[in-house]
Order: structure tokens, then C-alpha cells, then sequence
């Protein structure tokens, strides 16, 4: 079965161009013209990966992002015309999974579509075998086959690359690692960001396992070298 890319933005010729692309590699394709239907189409459609626009009319990019995270996991790729970092960290923190500037290469594009998919996949598949696999670090379990984490027996819900960068690092307990180093061992070299993906992910993941963010316990900064998990 064809799997099923969203295609979200204002500007019809770049949903065309983007639409016959991902129709030449094999995906079926859902297309809106503005935010509201684009995520109505999220919910109802259930693709497998959205591309959204940022600047559009009824609901924008990030209002679409924020309340899409709300209902689901599913991959999403922030396009935008802004060059602005602060757009791509507000992205980013609303749980996008990645940003592309335009205008953008379809190479570029198809390669980061592909990419997101078979993490997702991975992911996917973990969730559906019986984990004998698991660690507790305090009040933090973290079951590595099924992808899940809890916390004082609650499960921690987690974006695949939230849970993959925790796995990292707490697989690699009291090992301090540059943002560089956590970009190229968790993100990969198919991801095309920079390494303020891995500040945003580390402030997200301890908002969710930290009793205090402000004073973490278990993700730790050690300033003007990188992050480390401790107990």
C-alpha cells in the first residue's frame, strides 16, 4: 500500500510541483490550501508524514503543528520561506520533526521524506514486540523495545527523536557529549538542521521526565562542553 504525505500550504504551483514529485517516488498524496483544512485532513486522513507550511490563512503552521501533536506522532516536516532561526525553533519546540527553507531542492526534500518515514517505521515496529528490554534510572523507566517511558508508573509520551535522544544518552550514562556529537549519533547524517534541533529537543525532553526543568536531575549541561545523563 502506498503510503499517504499531507501536503499543507497556500501557494497551489508549490503544492503541485511538490504533489507530482511524491506521486513520481510512488506516495499518494492529500493536498490543502490553508490550515483548517489541513488539519482536518490530518485527523480524518491519517497520512503517514505531513509537510506544512508556516505562513498561511485560518490557521498557521504552527497552530496546525501544535494541535496535530495533541492527537498524534506522526512525522512533520516545517516548510517555510523564513531564514529566521527563531521560526525553525518555534517549530521545532511545537514538536516538528524537521525544516526545510525554501525554496528547497526536490532531492533535498525527498531524501528528508524518505528518512522520516523509516524512523518512524523502526519505531512502529518496536511498539508492537514484547519488551524484555528495560532500564530504571530513579523514578524514570525507560522500556528501549518498546519505545516507551515512564515515570512513577505514568507513561511519558515522547516524539520518536525525544525518545531516541533520551535511549542515547542514558545508554551512555555520565558520558558528556557535544551538541555536534548528539546531532550526528541521534539525528543521523540525513538530517540536514543544525545543532540548535538538539538544545530544543534536550529543553522538551526535560519538560517531560524533569520535576523541575529548571533544575534537572537526570539531563544535565555541563557548560561549554554538551549534555549528559546522570542518576
Amino acid at each position: 500500500m502506498a503510503r499517504k504525505i499531507l501536503v499543507v500550504d497556500d501557494e497551489e504551483s508549490i503544492v503541485k510541483i511538490i504533489e507530482y514529485n511524491l506521486k513520481k517516488e510512488g506516495y499518494e498524496v492529500l493536498r490543502a490550501l490553508d490550515g483548517e483544512e489541513g488539519y482536518k485532513l490530518a485527523v480524518e486522513g491519517k497520512p503517514d508524514l505531513i509537510l506544512l507550511d508556516i505562513m498561511m490563512p485560518k490557521m498557521d503552521g504552527y497552530e496546525v503543528c501544535k494541535k496535530v501533536r495533541e492527537k498524534s506522532d506522526v512525522p512533520i516536516i516545517m516548510l517555510t520561506a523564513r531564514a529566521e532561526e527563531v521560526d525553525k525553533v518555534v517549530g521545532l519546540e511545537l514538536g516538528a520533526d524537521d525544516y526545510v527553507t525554501k525554496p528547497f531542492g526536490n532531492r533535498e526534500l525527498m531524501a528528508r521524506v524518505k528518512a522520516h518515514l523509516r524512523r518512524n517505521d523502526v519505531h512502529k515496529e518496536q511498539e508492537t514486540m514484547t519488551s524484555e528490554n528495560s532500564d530504571k534510572f530513579g523514578d524514570i523507566v525507560i522500556d528501549f523495545d518498546r519505545y516507551e517511558v515512564y515515570k512513577r508508573g505514568e507513561v511519558i509520551y515522547l516524539t520518536v527523536r525525544e525518545f531516541e535522544l533520551l535511549k542515547f544518552l542514558a545508554t551512555q550514562k555520565n558520558q558528556i557529549f557535544s551538541r555536534e556529537a548528539l546531532l550526528e549519533k541521534v539525528w543521523g547524517y540525513e538530517y540536514f538542521g543544525d545543532v540548535r534541533a538538539v538544545d530544543v529537543t534536550i529543553r522538551r525532553l526535560r519538560e517531560k521526565v524533569e520535576d523541575d526543568p529548571g533544575r534537572p536531575k537526570y539531563i544535565i549541561t555541563k557548560r561549554g562542553f554538551g549534555y549528559y545523563f546522570t542518576v
